[in-house]
């Protein structure tokens, strides 16, 4: 049997047995993940694009799941969109998103949950109709999570804000002592239903920007932050400038950057930030693996661009070659 095959058979006991015992919930140790077994956990994995886009395109299935774990992934994201949640019905979404939770532990990964917007939520402006939502809905979402997920330690973190930003055209301002108390009020009200929800806390500039936290950090505990590094966010030479911008955190918090990727500029959906080629893939990944940082990459999906795979046999595209081969090399 195929190694790859033997540790994904293997964490999904270790994801069974957790969720059955009552404990095992991943939890933040210092500038760690650690998993209940009490050793330190690094996620890698992949970004699914919609569970209501995968569910309308028919590709919503165990095979889904099984593909990404056969990749190498210990975890994946569910991009959960404000618009497409409320086209398809909250309840209709979440019974989805239950399925796909069950096929997600029945192959061995974690899930992030994944509230998919862009924009500045304090003033409720954003840089697309379908990433409109309100901080009542954002706290409504939340509450939903953490009372459905309390006792299923498989939905192991909660990303409260895809990309903040507050440099697009039409999005108004905000401060970073504005979003952090935002962040603190999300974090309090998800606390309320699970204390023991580890909470993914994104900066400005489109979730790259982690430079606040030096200064400023989440008041809070169980947290650990995102950033977003496409290489066209900095020129190369890119890892002083990764170190400055967002590396640094890694060395007091966990640090998971829930999207990352490349595509070839003559490669269908290229665009700012994410066009380049594999030597990207060598470097972001050597430098999280001297970090400790953990990542998922974007996008698990035929069309959202950057794709990982061109068409629904899961050919993988040129990144999607890269971070395959590389994905099931760091399985166990």
């Amino acid at each position: 049997m195929r190694p790859v095959i033997l540790a994904a058979i293997a964490m999904a006991l270790s994801l069974i047995v957790s969720c059955t015992s009552g404990e095992g919930w991943v939890k933040v140790e210092g500038n760690k993940f650690i998993d209940p077994q009490g050793k330190e956990l690094v996620f890698r994995g992949l970004c699914f694009s919609d569970p209501v886009k995968l569910v309308r395109d028919g590709q919503w299935n165990e095979r889904y799941f099984a593909e990404a774990a056969a990749w190498g992934a210990n975890v994946v994201r569910f991009a959960v969109h404000p618009t497409n949640l409320n086209a398809m019905g909250w309840e209709e979404t979440f019974q989805a998103m239950d399925q796909g939770i069950a096929w997600a532990k029945q192959h061995g990964m974690y899930v992030i949950m994944d509230w998919h917007t862009i924009g500045n939520l304090k003033e409720e402006k954003y840089t697309s109709p379908m990433y409109r939502t309100t901080r009542e809905e954002t706290f409504k979402f939340w509450r939903t999570v953490a009372r459905r997920y309390k006792d299923e330690p498989a939905v192991a973190l909660y990303e409260l804000f895809n990309e903040p930003t507050v440099t697009a055209e039409g999005v108004g301002s905000c401060t970073w002592t504005e979003w952090k108390e935002l962040q603190e009020q999300i974090i309090d009200t998800v606390r309320t239903y699970n204390p023991r929800a580890v909470c993914l806390c994104a900066g400005f500039n489109w979730a790259y920007d982690l430079t606040p936290v030096a200064s400023e950090p989440i008041a809070r505990p169980n947290v650990a932050y995102v950033s977003h590094p496409y290489p066209m966010k900095r020129e190369q030479p890119w890892e002083g400038q990764w170190e400055k911008d967002f590396g640094y955190v890694a060395d007091t918090y966990p640090v998971i950057c829930t999207e990352i990727g490349f595509c070839l500029p003559d490669e269908p959906g290229a665009h700012i930030p994410v066009m380049s080629t594999e030597v990207y893939g060598q470097h972001i990944t050597q430098y999280f693996e001297k970090k400790g940082i953990s990542f998922t990459v974007w996008c698990f999906d035929t069309s959202w661009a950057p794709t990982l795979i061109s068409d629904w046999d899961f050919t993988p595209t040129t990144q999607g070659r890269f971070f395959k081969d590389y994905l099931q090399n760091k399985q166990p």
